[in-house]
């Protein structure tokens, strides 16, 4: 090793990319991995999961596979969502060691080095930590929420942040291939698979093609993913209001009561009193649709909805691997 790169490496590596309208981008980042990674002193793969782009990421990355014998091309019926690419592209890792990046060239392949340096002392999973965040606000806001779910719902360490830019072993992502509800969660199904994870310091480039396509929508969505996919402690905090307000509702009446034996007066306050039945309601509702989500997420997964539907896949009929 030298200044945190890794000179040659016996063991092989995957490479997982999820493709959402990339076509500017991906051969970028493949000829950055290659860059990075001499076949000479590097065995690995790079697959390349078009995530039901309408643009020409799929004849991009087909093109790609058609070039290179380490390039794996795989397209999915339509858009599953990132993390659903993601564990459709570590369905045809065989690696030992999987590594997952962006598709934007925000995430530079040398730094994947580091990764490989650090889950070499012994981790089963290694997140880049950036420098500096090269996102825009709105996906920077997005992270830290992310991150603080998950240190709420899914136990995760103060101290250990998550990050799109990742290595882990052969033995988590078997693990995570285990799961097969129609929701995955990646940094969920991480965190419950593993407690020997760590960070690394890595660089973040900003964005120079293209936009984001992070919207508001993916990040509900990825929510939702992680509250009832992987924690019960939204029950329970729906439990806890329905027995406060439960409580304080008995306690007001008891009050109310004792009040017109004392002081027999009309009653009044009806905006007040409609305030209160209006906050109640509203929060009744949204704990019922809290529930509800529970529910039908556990009936689509009992009517085996899958994660992902693979339309095409595509890789030289004799790869020759890359020595």
């Amino acid at each position: 090793m030298r200044g945190g790169y890794i000179l040659k490496l016996d063991k092989k590596l995957s490479f997982v990319i999820p493709c959402y309208y990339s076509e500017k981008t991906i051969s970028l980042v493949v000829d950055d991995i290659f860059e990075a990674f001499p076949k000479e002193d590097y065995q690995y793969e790079i697959i390349l999961v078009n995530d039901g782009s309408k643009d020409n990421t799929f004849s991009v990355i087909k093109g790609l596979a058609d070039k290179f014998p380490q390039v794996i091309a795989v397209n999915l019926a339509k858009n599953f969502g990132q993390d659903a690419a993601l564990m459709a592209g570590y369905t045809y890792a065989t690696g030992e060691y999987i590594i997952s990046l962006d598709d934007d060239c925000q995430n530079p392949p040398a730094e994947a080095h580091k990764l490989i340096a650090k889950i070499e002392e012994g981790y089963d999973a290694v997140f880049g930590k950036y420098h500096t965040k090269q996102h825009s606000a709105f996906k920077n806001w997005g992270s830290r929420l992310n991150d603080k779910m998950a240190t709420m719902l899914l136990k995760k360490p103060k101290d250990l942040t998550l990050c799109s830019y990742f290595i882990m072993n052969s033995f988590v992502k078997d693990e995570m291939l285990r799961y097969d509800s129609a929701f995955p969660y990646i940094w969920g199904l991480i965190l419950r698979t593993t407690d020997h994870i760590t960070n690394v310091f890595i660089d973040h480039k900003k964005r120079e093609v293209g936009t984001t396509t992070f919207t508001l929508g993916k990040l509900i969505l990825l929510w939702l993913n992680g509250f009832t996919s992987f924690s019960v402690k939204p029950l329970r905090i729906a439990s806890f209001f329905g027995g406060f307000f439960a409580f304080l509702g008995f306690l007001l009446t008891i009050i109310m009561v004792v009040r017109q034996f004392i002081c027999p007066e009309p009653i009044i306050g009806w905006t007040s009193l409609m305030c209160a039945l209006l906050i109640v309601s509203g929060l009744n509702m949204l704990m019922l649709g809290l529930l509800g989500e529970y529910i039908g997420r556990i009936f689509i997964s009992q009517n085996k909805s899958p994660q992902f539907v693979v339309r095409q896949l595509y890789r030289q009929e004799s790869p020759e691997e890359n020595k």
